[in-house]
């Protein structure tokens, strides 16, 4: 999968290491690039639309076929701002 300059390879090959990894990456719009994966129709890795979480960011997760998740977010300014010491 690639981003941008960004391009993540993911296995299932045994060799690789253990499947059910879970991979965290920030966007700069969770929401836009939501939409642009579902515009892509990709079969087993649709994402819903972003959920707001209790430590202030907006994100997707997706499950690939050997059950890694990856999962895209977006920190709220306002959340950091409001939570800022």
């Amino acid at each position: 999968m690639k981003l941008g300059d960004c391009a993540l390879h993911l296995s299932e090959h045994y060799g690789d290491g253990s499947p059910g990894a879970a991979v965290r990456i920030p966007v700069d719009d969770v929401a836009a690039y939501a939409r642009a994966l579902r515009a892509k129709a990709f079969g087993n890795a649709t994402p819903g639309d972003p959920k707001e979480t209790p430590w202030g960011t907006r994100e997707i997760t997706i499950a690939d076929p050997a059950g890694n998740r990856l999962t895209f977010f977006t920190e709220q300014a306002n959340f950091r701002q409001a939570h800022a010491r």
